[in-house]
């Protein structure tokens, strides 16, 4: 490979799988695109992409690639990027996904550090699927704060806490005092919150291992939202222990163990090997852990505290 200056090409064609999309994000002709890639085909000694029927896919030499570019591609960025990272002189977008908990319990704490030590920082928040998670190289994000089972090949991080998930009320809901049996579970009528993905589903998977399935009464996007329909109806939401504790220090609300079996959930804050040597990111990543990971450990200790309560 004698011309490194193709590889910019090269990651987005293996991204785009479209010569023309390519040519447009680099701002060449199509024509020029066809030229680069015949020119990355003679040195990498593979044709890259193939066309099937009406698209292309990736050989595997170009799968490969595309694991491994993003990550070597930043490596060869740093090279000329400072050693030390100067807060106050960074001039940079960094970009943070979670779930629209986190953007609201914790992103305004992130921000003050921000606003206070490195003024010229701006912050893009946007909505985490945890199905993300094994394309994240992929996607435009320097941090996420998700759950996950396990971590991924190529992506770093901090198991920052666990926490079970349990049952919130009203606290003048008209069966509250009922034993929070899986009869009374099912039969109860239930807020779903759909944003995100990873909010209830193992819940609905486990009941469908047992022939069950609850009624959902409403679905609704957000956590805010799930919680004033909490307070208004006669309905039961199911949720992360650590946001039920946070939301009853301003609500009038009870919360109760969840009668399935369910392993607790762990919270990670990860980011790809393409960003793990920059200097930058690492001030904003080590920002950014102990301002969450203090929240998670505060609420869950005082969740603890009121399911011995609510008992």
């Amino acid at each position: 490979m004698n011309n490194y200056k193709l590889l910019p090409a090269l990651v987005s064609i293996l991204k785009t799988l479209n010569l023309t999309e390519s040519a447009k994000q680099l701002n060449v002709t199509q024509s020029a695109m066809s030229k680069t890639l015949n020119q990355l085909r003679e040195d990498f000694h593979d044709r890259i992409i193939v066309r099937e029927a009406n698209q292309f896919i990736l050989t595997k030499k170009g799968e490969k690639l595309k694991a491994q570019l993003p990550a070597l591609l930043q490596q060869l960025n740093n090279l000329y990027s400072p050693e030390l990272m100067e807060p106050s002189l960074c001039n940079r977008k960094f970009t943070l996904a979670s779930s629209d908990y986190v953007a609201q319990a914790i992103l305004p704490s992130i921000l003050s550090h921000i606003e206070k030590e490195a003024p010229n920082i701006s912050i893009e928040y946007k909505q985490w699927h945890k199905d993300n998670l094994y394309n994240l190289a992929e996607q435009d994000v320097d941090l996420v704060a998700t759950i996950a089972d396990s971590v991924p090949d190529n992506l770093y991080g901090n198991l920052m806490a666990e926490d079970p998930l349990v049952v919130v009320f009203r606290n003048d809901h008209p069966h509250y005092n009922n034993n929070m049996t899986i009869s009374n579970y099912i039969n109860g009528r239930h807020i779903l919150i759909s944003g995100g993905g990873d909010k209830n589903s193992p819940i609905d998977q486990q009941l469908a291992i047992m022939n069950r399935k609850r009624h959902i009464f409403a679905t609704v996007p957000f956590f805010q939202s799930a919680i004033e329909l909490v307070l208004k109806t006669d309905t039961m939401l199911t949720m992360p222990l650590h946001i039920a504790a946070d939301f009853s220090q301003r609500y009038d609300l009870k919360i109760k163990t969840l009668p399935i079996d369910i392993k607790p959930q762990q919270y990670y804050l990860l980011w790809h090997a393409k960003h793990h040597e920059d200097p930058e990111h690492k001030w904003f990543r080590e920002l950014c852990l102990p301002l969450i990971k203090n929240h998670l450990e505060r609420t869950i200790k005082y969740g603890m505290k009121l399911i011995h309560t609510h008992k």
